[in-house]
């Protein structure tokens, strides 16, 4: 006979959304179950952010002879380079481990479930019969069908950390941000790569900050092929071979490894929603704006629910579901302000209204824009390539903001605070910053708004005329 849970609260998934509701509900004094299943920290963005890291210290190397650092090329360990992710896995996953999670008060269940009923959740020999759910199961690689592709072995986010040594010629299919994070990362370790995108790269983000990627990607030598299909993809002996479709002719390219990198889809499958009567389809589970499900005791949150596929966003659902399950509120998830960042170098960084949006919401907008040429610190580190976009509506309020530079996603930090409270950019450009520092560029696009009047033909008449006062 099975035994039966009846917590205040069941989370299922142990990815960044759930543990964050996890720790949380036991903290605050409910009885929490936790459904684990696997483990996120194994794949997707942790071992890709330490890939990258890795990639951005052996083209420090490479360019260090601009600074009269005279350093042999980089020469890539790939096992040292393994462990280093293995490492950065290992500390993050302390935080994460059933012990601390057990000394918090949560009951870890390291297996899948799966629905029964409207209020059961199964999973292995144990009945959950909570009194709220929430299911934070996220996402998996979206594999698009492309003939052959099935056949071979293409790689995913998920197993692309288990080489065991450099991919001599790696072909990405897809152009968002997985894709030309992977692409420039793997250029840098010494592979060639060649990235293939259906439609343009990065299609949400501003066009203008696109082409400063694109062309640091094409500088350090990816080849990038935009606009095109993938017809079919082989293996050929040892090798893999991806026929490319223009439209008017075919041509084929070899290389030795195929990542897919064409988005992610919700896992949902194996929870059997339908039983809990929970209405889904294939962008994730529907939910209102207070995360709830047609099932009004489940909650979904992260990569399962429709919405954006970030860490950052289900960690701000969790906040939301706290309230709402355990404290009867009714907060909202307000998704539309979320910002995200490609870790590329440059990273471009977005929060707020694109300038298309906002001219449709707002009507007349004012667009501010300070080229990171101008600041000092980027010239002293010779990376002077970058550019700041802020989007103000008539009356001078913060709507939106796009950064492509060094740090961006750190940079667009205080646009984040502008744009959530609705700052006017007067607010922004008293701001006083370190110098020299590539924050500097924030101020002078803010200070620019006022430029035209400042500097005005009655401007100076106005100081002329004091001026006769001593």
């Amino acid at each position: 006979m099975s035994e039966v849970l009846r917590p205040d609260i069941c989370v299922v998934g142990g990815g960044t959304g759930g543990l964050a509701v996890a720790i949380g509900a036991a903290q605050l004094g409910a009885s929490t179950v936790l459904v684990r299943g696997r483990d996120p920290i194994n794949h997707g963005c942790i071992p890709s952010r330490a890939l990258i890291a890795a990639a951005r210290r052996a083209h420090l190397v490479a360019e260090a002879g601009a600074f009269g650092i005279l350093a042999a090329p980089a020469g890539i360990d790939y096992a040292r380079l393994r462990q280093h992710i293995e490492d950065v896995k290992a500390n993050l996953a302390v935080n994460n481990s059933a012990a601390r999670l057990r000394a918090l008060g949560v009951t870890v269940i390291d297996e899948d479930g799966h629905f029964e009923d409207t209020r059961t959740l199964t999973t292995g020999n144990v009945s959950v019969r909570a009194r709220r759910f929430v299911l934070a199961t996220g996402s998996r690689p979206s594999i698009p069908v492309i003939p052959g592709l099935s056949s071979v072995p293409y790689l995913t986010d998920e197993t692309l950390f288990g080489l065991e040594s450099c991919p001599g010629h790696l072909m990405i299919i897809g152009g968002g941000p997985t894709g030309i994070e992977m692409a420039q990362a793997h250029v840098r370790l010494g592979a060639r790569v060649t990235l293939i995108e259906a439609g343009r790269l990065l299609p949400g983000d501003d066009p203008e900050l696109v082409d400063i990627v694109r062309t640091r990607l094409h500088r350090e030598g990816v080849e990038v092929i935009e606009g095109v299909n993938v017809a079919e993809v082989l293996q050929m002996g040892e090798s893999m071979r991806i026929t490319i479709d223009t439209g008017e002719h075919y041509y084929w390219i070899d290389g030795s490894h195929v990542l897919v990198a064409a988005g992610r889809v919700p896992n949902i499958g194996e929870l059997d929603p339908g039983k809990a009567g929970i209405h889904h389809d294939e962008k994730g589970i529907a939910v209102d704006r207070r995360l709830r499900t047609s099932n009004r005791r489940v909650f979904a949150i992260g990569d399962v629910a429709s919405g954006p596929q970030y860490s950052h966003a289900a960690a701000r659902q969790a906040q939301v579901v706290l309230r709402n399950a355990l404290f009867r509120l009714s907060a909202r998830a307000d998704m539309e302000l979320l910002p995200h960042v490609t870790y590329t170098d440059p990273e471009l960084a977005h929060v707020g209204a694109t300038e298309a949006e906002a001219r449709d919401q707002f009507g007349r907008i004012t667009l501010l824009r300070w080229p990171l040429g101008e600041n000092d610190r980027a010239q002293i580190e010779r990376d002077p390539v970058g550019l700041i976009k802020i989007i103000l509506d008539k009356r001078g309020i913060v709507r939106g903001a796009s950064i492509a530079a060094p740090g961006a996603g750190e940079l667009i930090a205080p646009w984040i605070m502008a744009v959530s409270q609705r700052l006017r950019i007067g607010a922004m450009s008293a701001l006083a910053v370190p110098y020299p520092n590539r924050s500097e560029i924030s101020v002078r696009a803010a200070e620019s708004y006022y430029t035209s009047t400042l500097f005005s033909a009655r401007t100076r008449a106005l100081v002329r005329f004091l001026s006769r006062f001593g």
